[in-house]
């Protein structure tokens, strides 16, 4: 179909108000749709509201990591004060080989380079997590039974 006759299509559309037009024309089809001002509000809509709402996320999105980071910031200066043990996995973390066992590590124990710190389940298998560092545990940073993602901190040993 030729341009000009869309255009002419367009406009007369526009103009005379009816709200939809199909035209089939051999192997060529158009529809063009209009609903009088609707669908000046409607651009409107469409290419105004993805930017306001493209800067609207960002903007809670950088608050969000700026209150998180404020928080991060107070556990900070913990994390400097030693070696930060972190999961190698996903799963569930263990402070103990079962519930009847005395857990492998408190706050306040000396551990060597190689000793069993704690056990984490993953797709039922039973990885027991060494310490890298020799040193005293400062800090316990997850619950029995609590689910661990990769990377995260599990002991602050110093």
């Amino acid at each position: 179909m030729d341009l000009r006759k869309l255009k002419t299509l367009i406009d007369l559309v526009s103009e005379s108000g009816i709200s939809e037009l199909e035209v089939n024309e051999g192997e060529d089809r158009v529809r063009i749709v209009n609903a009088g001002s609707g669908p000046s509000n409607m651009g409107q809509v469409v290419y105004a509201h993805p930017a306001p709402i493209q800067s609207t996320h960002p903007a809670p999105a950088v608050n969000t990591p700026a209150e998180t980071t404020t928080s991060e910031a107070m556990e900070a200066p913990a994390a400097e004060t030693g070696f930060v043990a972190r999961s190698p996995m996903v799963g569930t973390f263990y402070r103990a080989a079962n519930p009847e066992s005395p857990d492998f590590v408190k706050v306040g124990d000396t551990v060597a380079v190689g000793q069993t710190l704690c056990i984490i389940e993953a797709m039922k298998l039973l990885n027991e997590i060494e310490a890298e560092k020799a040193g005293v545990i400062k800090q316990i940073l997850c619950e029995n039974g609590q689910g661990v993602e990769f990377d995260q901190p599990l002991f602050i040993i110093a």
